[in-house]
């Protein structure tokens, strides 16, 4: 039995040790390296490019620009982006390729024998602009007179993207109404910050196929993209994931992976078969890659004064930024939440994706959970004080159970935890016992550590997440399994495992591999898997959506089934393969209507215990607790991981992390500028407590829940620096400046 033991990680030595080879580690003595220069440009119409001083200049192999495209459009969910921005291209394009909408967006390659060439040869290129208005944020893309960015889109609007809720009779419940709660929440942005920047490479692999190694979070889905620029067949393009230095969604989309693949085509039909590596420095990756949405939302609640909740109106907006990216999937999340994992009879929910000039949003650990869930649990705070009920009560009153019909108007997924979770948080945060005394802060190192002016104060706040994709999409998952064994064996005493899902730091390679080991009863270091190579792998779906483990452990049930037959027919070896497809799940009705939005789901309460110094706005958290049910354990030590991972990275969004976007353009790029916690600013304990009351649906009972802990964080924070302080915040990071600025007000 594997499941449920602290398995280490296969990967953990080499991370540790620093052998571990990550995409911009690989270095030959024939390659060459490829430099992308940016726009600069938020709103420009390019009318000049010259690239011919770059093409003379020494070192320089090729410089790519739009005319080089085959096909000059992508975008995971929508090809609403150009590959390159020029004044001219030779491919097709159903998006205009001559306006550049983000900074960030890509002028031309340059490839050279080395990046000090490369950058002399991009600083050579000539280019001029007609500069058009500026659309900076949701307000200006909203104005009657706001320019188009998007003018070929059918919206005919930049407010592109637009998602309802219609439940039961609002008006009635807001005319029954004890008491209405109601606030504006304004929602940051949140740079990905993973400690890996962008790094791809490419080459003409032994078959011909033009291979991209590099990092990211869906093996297949990146190949697609490439091929569609590329104008090819899938089949001739392969992509690896090498070691993968964290993602949380930010590696989801196009980086550098259709740039490489250029380049390599280019050199190719110029008789060149070198290899063509490109990485991004720390301020290219920030300016260059989309960022969790900043957005809106107004809302208003009705309940009885026993705290029933009777109804939810809500508008919110996020701000898409210059492309869709994942923009209208994510809307999905934010919409589903801002009412909460509640029992809601009445609602009226309307969600806006807009474009703007700005940085795109798109992918964030929580898809946009985060964003709702800081709404729907302030508004369920600020009941709690209305009614004059305990925080946790009210919740207990609401919370959604089995046989609950969820905010779309359909019956949730079996296996509804949300009660034994808010219970067991409660428990385990002896939130029915007093808090302890202030204790004294030091806000600055230079200051000596006062007592006299701290609060202390305390937080609760819950979510729920969809696991899988959702609205529709059709979610699939492959695996293989090969049993082999001596000639004449009764039983097989070894299995290779060949899965695509990639493992971007959080130990799901070590998961599929205790799994396969229970589903074929084979130990551990029997199973010898190949892992995230489209030539060797079906399609396992994006490391995302907290569904690998869901997802991909259905599909090595199914594989192991199928190897075990072949085994048992006489095959040697025995092959299984295995498409997993979940429940069918449905997009949202336009006018309203009930839809079955997901197939699973994961439920998650936190509570926080704080202080802050009222003088300087400094807060201090001293216990953050986490419950979560996980379905059935994989691996202890790493599901413990992912929760102190998420507290972490919530707790840097909640509190510290204030990207500053001024008239569309990043103006604190760096981490000297841009505050990640360190490990003095993080909370001084972190308490997981794992439930595991088993999905029916899941394999081995499995839930997902990478990104759960993630969600309730902020609420709880705010909710915790309201009992200290009695001052509501609807707007985050609370940094010591805001704090103070509030409290002063």
């Amino acid at each position: 039995m594997t499941l449920g033991s602290s398995q280490r990680k296969p990967d953990a030595h080499g991370k540790v040790t620093g052998s571990a080879i990550y995409a911009g580690d690989i270095d030959t003595d024939d390659q060459l390296v490829a430099k992308v220069l940016f726009t600069n440009e938020p709103h420009a119409r390019i009318t000049k490019l010259d690239t011919t001083a770059a093409e003379a200049m020494p070192g320089v192999a090729s410089v790519i620009t739009a005319a080089d495209v085959p096909v000059n459009e992508y975008g995971l969910t929508m090809f609403d982006q150009p590959v390159l921005i020029g004044p001219e291209a030779s491919g097709r394009s159903d998006v205009p390729h001559d306006v550049s909408r983000w900074e960030a967006d890509h002028l031309a390659i340059v490839v050279a024998e080395s990046i000090e060439e490369a950058d002399a040869a991009a600083a050579s290129i000539i280019v001029e602009w007609e500069q058009l208005p500026l659309v900076p944020d949701i307000d200006a893309a909203m104005a009657d007179d706001a320019p188009l960015i998007h003018p070929e889109h059918p919206a005919q609007s930049n407010v592109y993207h637009h998602l309802v809720i219609r439940k039961g009779d609002v008006a009635d419940a807001f005319a029954e109404a004890d008491v209405v709660v109601e606030g504006t929440y304004e929602l940051p942005y949140q740079e990905h910050a993973y400690l890996q920047t962008e790094a791809a490479r490419g080459y003409v692999d032994d078959q011909g196929r033009i291979t991209v190694e590099t990092a990211g979070q869906w093996t297949h889905e990146d190949r697609e993209q490439i091929a569609h620029a590329l104008g090819v067949d899938d089949e001739q393009v392969r992509v690896i994931y090498r070691a993968i230095g964290g993602a949380f969604g930010g590696k989801e989309d196009m980086s550098l992976q259709i740039v490489v693949a250029l380049a390599v085509a280019k050199l190719r039909d110029l008789g060149i078969t070198r290899p063509v590596k490109a990485v991004w420095n720390r301020e290219e990756s920030i300016v260059g890659h989309h960022k969790r949405h900043r957005g809106r939302v107004t809302t208003r609640w009705a309940a009885r004064d026993d705290g029933t909740i009777l109804g939810v109106e809500a508008t919110g907006h996020l701000d898409a930024g210059s492309y869709n990216y994942t923009s209208n999937k994510v809307l999905g999340n934010l919409h589903l939440t801002v009412a909460g994992p509640y029992e809601i009879p009445n609602a009226q929910i309307d969600s806006y994706a807009v474009y703007t000039n700005a940085v795109p949003g798109g992918a964030f650990r929580g898809f946009g959970g985060p964003q709702g869930c800081f709404v729907s649990e302030s508004q369920m705070n600020k009941l709690a004080e209305a009614t004059g009920i305990d925080p946790v009560e009210v919740r207990r009153r609401n919370t959604l159970r089995d046989g609950s019909i969820g905010i779309t108007g359909t019956e949730m997924p079996p296996g509804v935890s949300l009660p034994e979770v808010i219970d067991a948080c409660a428990d385990a945060a002896n939130w029915s016992e007093p808090l302890g005394d202030p204790q004294p802060i030091a806000a600055f190192a230079s200051l000596p550590a006062t007592a006299s002016t701290v609060r202390r104060g305390r937080g609760f706040a819950c979510a729920y997440k969809n696991i899988g994709f959702s609205f529709g999409f059709p979610e699939r998952s492959e695996a293989e399994i090969v049993l082999t064994g001596p000639e004449g064996a009764e039983e097989p005493d070894a299995a290779q495992l060949f899965l695509a899902g990639a493992d971007v730091g959080q130990g799901a390679h070590t998961a599929f591999v205790q799994m396969a080991a229970e589903a074929t009863g084979l130990p551990f270091d029997a199973i010898d898997p190949e892992f995230s190579d489209t030539a060797s792998s079906g399609d396992s779906g994006s490391a995302s959506a907290s569904r690998l483990s869901w997802m991909t452990g259905n599909a090595i049930l199914g594989a192991a089934e199928e190897a075990d037959k072949a085994w048992r027919d006489g095959e040697r070896p025995a092959r299984g393969h295995f498409r997993y497809t979940p429940p069918p799940t449905e997009a949202l009705d336009p006018d309203g209507a009930p839809t079955v939005p997901n197939f699973a789901y994961g439920y998650v309460a936190e509570a926080i215990d704080l202080s802050v110094d009222v003088e300087t706005g400094h807060i201090v958290v001293h216990d953050a607790v986490c419950a979560i049910d996980v379905g059935r354990v994989i691996n202890h030590d790493l599901v413990v991981g992912q929760v102190e991972g998420a507290v972490v990275q919530a707790h840097g969004y909640a509190l510290s992390e204030n990207l500053q976007v001024v008239d569309a353009r990043i103006v604190n790029p760096r981490f000297s500028g841009y505050l990640i916690p360190g490990i003095g600013d993080v909370p001084d304990d972190v308490r997981t407590v794992l439930l595991e009351i088993p999905d029916p649906r899941g394999p081995f009972g499995v839930r997902g829940m990478a990104e759960m802990p993630l969600m309730p964080y902020a609420p709880a924070i705010s909710a915790a620096l309201h009992d200290a302080t009695g001052v509501w915040f609807d707007e985050f990071p609370l940094t010591p400046g805001r704090v103070r600025a509030a409290l002063r007000s």
